[in-house]
């Protein structure tokens, strides 16, 4: 395994699935009843924040339905997006990076803020990860430490020897109380939170992995 980095080299890249991976947001508006992204950004906003805030596990579906209704979307909204999960696409760049990734010999593993079910859907339509590890497996929701270090227990490596890829400024602040360093595929442009900062933070996976690859 090479790295243009001198200093420090992770053995295992860890990533956030739902929105470094996969873009998700474009599922969420498609399933509100408006033509405008600005109902779905709302919606998956406010799913984030009862996430962040939760801890604890409670069903992924539960969370999704509240969510829906703190902002005033009918039950037809998370109906959909459930009955859809199947349809979500991973970033343009994602089958490129993970493969050259692969290529050099980094373990790969995915911890996400979701059911089982849902998790293995998604990891699925990705590709191959060495570990997945969901919210309901661990019982916590990112970004309570447990759930980071139960990814790491899954794939043997410490937390020095970890790279997280976040897809949020929560994952940001969480993964780096938890010890580990951490770049953003920050793709649709998400407001800093926090005091944490990442390694780099990018519009591009590609770039923001570009000193691993």
């Amino acid at each position: 395994m090479t790295s243009p980095s001198p200093i420090w080299q992770p053995k295992a890249i860890i990533f956030d699935l739902l929105t470094a991976l996969l873009d998700s947001w474009s599922l969420w508006d498609a399933c509100t009843t408006s033509i405008a992204a600005a109902e779905g950004r709302l919606w998956r906003a406010r799913y984030l924040e009862l996430t962040f805030d939760t801890g604890a596990y409670v069903p992924y579906e539960q969370l999704v339905h509240k969510a829906a209704k703190d902002v005033g979307l009918p039950d037809s909204a998370p109906r959909t997006l459930l009955e859809n999960r199947d349809k979500l696409q991973p970033w343009p760049e994602v089958a490129h990076v993970l493969e050259q990734l692969k290529f050099q010999g980094y373990k790969l593993g995915v911890v996400t803020n979701c059911s089982q079910h849902l998790g293995t859907i998604a990891a699925g339509i990705v590709g191959s990860f060495d570990s997945v590890v969901t919210a309901e497996e661990s019982g916590f929701y990112n970004p309570a430490r447990q759930a980071y270090q139960a990814i790491l227990a899954a794939m043997g490596v410490q937390t020095q020897d970890a790279l997280f890829v976040a897809g949020s400024a929560g994952d940001v602040e969480g993964a780096t109380n938890a010890g580990m360093k951490v770049v953003w595929h920050n793709k649709i442009g998400l407001p800093r939170q926090g005091q944490s900062v990442p390694l780099k933070e990018a519009t591009s996976l590609y770039n923001a992995l570009l000193d691993f690859m």
